[in-house]
């Protein structure tokens, strides 16, 4: 068989895209090297490598989870700090596993791994049973709408395979599962470091009648979990090459398929028209799907920019202007009620502030207690409140745009994750806010002026960015005279291409021609 149809017959078949889960030193890592290397999907020389590194300073032939740990501060501490992605692909199926670390500090890490996948690989040390950091991260997978779970018993060479000890373990994770939403829970005893029923089948545990690991991967059925119902398509950029007229949206579908000939409805300025083209680097299209990303052209001239949301005319996303959500704190400095912070949504963002933790919830046991705020790794139901609409739906329905982030205004750190469990619709009226891209310019002398109308444009939802003359000498202007023509086209090139994608630019400059 030639490489192109090899390449065309692994393209068409399944993708499933998986993250590990679990406490710190479980064998996550450890398990998806044995899972690459016995599968070999392992390249020869990085194989060599670890094997090098493995008996220089682990006095071991190979250290499996040196395959996902690619850091040196994790190959100096032996722990999985960042999430590591790896591809590997069967004749059955392709995967895509997000390697999350255990360690409690690195929670916002486990939770960015899952927040894509369709199933959690839940490790549990044979040795330690269900402990907390695993109700954490398991309760956290569920909030993200992953509904199928393995449960992998690791380390079952250290309890002399008992059978006993599994069982044990399978009824304390059943009592702690009730708890949780409506997950399917699959279990299987395993020892990563040996390879008993990994890939191979365990000669060790003939009392265990089910799957490997690997043969449940490649057969579990996660159809559904993608919504291909509700078209949403946030837009990203507005594309206006590829000829005089050519006019285009860019972005990824988030939800749902479009067709050429749809009738479509632009939010928030509320115009109709129809899709004339679905471009991608391939060719037009008759029709796209989720998570696809094309290029839009409609049949009317709108204006639109980046933030704003296009869907079927007949199927609209609700206007929300406050939400009811839950929420995983993710920064060292606690929240703050009252205090203002960025919240993220698609292509998005606007201001908000949280005004009540409605409760917080514990992850031992998921039981619900008062709170008056969250710190890190804290998991609670707040309240939002929206200085401007966005066009969302509810998580458990459509969760690319049932999620969104939340950012520290003063320090750019990602705060907090949310899942939205409900929201309160404001008037069509309130949220049709679309204006042009346009450039707003200040003298030089007038920063603080042009600062504050920046703030207040940002606050009331306009899409802008704020340049002045410090910013530009010391990135893009770096070593030009100021008084330069060089200095002053640069300028006026940066703001062309940013208010064709469609956002405003606020200049504090004296250096901008008449």
């Amino acid at each position: 068989m030639s490489s192109d149809s090899l390449i065309e017959q692994n393209q068409n078949i399944d993708l499933l895209r998986f993250a590990t889960a679990g406490s710190v030193d479980d064998g996550k890592s450890t398990l998806i090297g044995r899972l690459l290397h016995d599968s070999k999907s392992i390249f020869e020389d990085q194989l060599n490598n670890i094997r090098t590194f493995s008996r220089t300073h682990r006095n071991q032939e190979i250290d499996y989870s040196l395959v996902t740990d690619g850091l040196k501060s994790e190959r100096e501490q032996g722990i999985t700090i960042d999430v590591a992605y790896r591809f590997f692909s069967t004749p059955k199926r392709r995967f895509i596993i997000a390697d999350t670390p255990g360690h409690e500090q690195y929670t916002r890490n486990m939770a960015t791994g899952a927040s894509n996948a369709s199933l959690a690989l839940i490790l549990v040390d044979a040795r330690n049973g269900v402990v907390t950091q695993t109700k954490r991260h398991s309760f956290i997978s569920s909030l993200l709408g992953i509904r199928n779970f393995v449960v992998a018993v690791n380390k079952m060479d250290l309890v002399d395979y008992s059978e006993e000890v599994f069982d044990n373990i399978v009824s304390e994770f059943n009592a702690f599962a009730d708890k949780l939403s409506d997950e399917f829970v699959y279990y299987i005893p395993i020892s990563a470091l040996k390879g008993d029923n990994v890939i191979e089948r365990s000669e060790n545990m003939p009392w265990y009648k089910g799957s490997t690991l690997l043969d449940y991967l490649e057969n579990v059925n996660v159809s559904g979990g993608r919504n291909l119902v509700e078209f949403r398509f946030p837009v990203q950029y507005v594309n206006w090459g590829g000829g005089d007229d050519f006019r285009g949206y860019c972005g990824t579908i988030a939800s749902g398929v479009v067709h050429k000939g749809d009738k479509i409805r632009v939010l928030p300025s509320g115009k109709t028209s129809k899709i004339s083209r679905i471009v991608t680097y391939d060719g037009d299209l008759d029709y796209a799907f989720a998570p696809m990303a094309v290029t839009l052209c409609l049949e009317d001239d709108i204006d639109i920019s980046r933030g704003d949301t296009i869907s079927k005319v007949d199927d609209l996303p609700g206007i929300a202007g406050s939400l009811e959500a839950n929420v995983v704190w993710m920064d060292s400095a606690p929240m703050e009620i009252g205090k203002d912070y960025f919240v993220k949504h698609t292509t998005s963002t606007v201001k908000g502030n949280f005004e009540e933790v409605v409760h917080e919830f514990d992850p031992d046991d998921i039981s619900m207690k008062s709170s008056e705020s969250l710190g890190l790794n804290g998991i609670g139901k707040l309240k939002v409140e929206l200085k401007s609409p966005i066009f969302a739906d509810i998580y458990s329905e459509n969760r690319a745009t049932g999620s969104f982030i939340v950012i520290d205004p003063h320090t750019n750190q990602t705060a907090a994750a949310g899942m939205i469990t409900k929201y309160k619709q404001v008037s069509p009226d309130k949220a049709c806010k679309a204006v042009k891209a346009r450039i707003i310019t200040y003298a030089g002398d007038k920063k603080e002026e042009a600062k504050a109308n920046y703030d207040r444009l940002s606050m009331h939802g306009t899409h802008c960015i704020y340049v002045d003359d410090d910013l530009l000498q010391e990135t893009l202007c770096k070593g030009m005279p100021v008084d330069s023509e060089q200095y002053t086209d640069t300028i006026e090139n940066l703001c062309k291409i940013v208010t064709r994608s469609g956002v405003s630019v606020v200049v504090c400059s004296d250096h901008l021609s008449s």
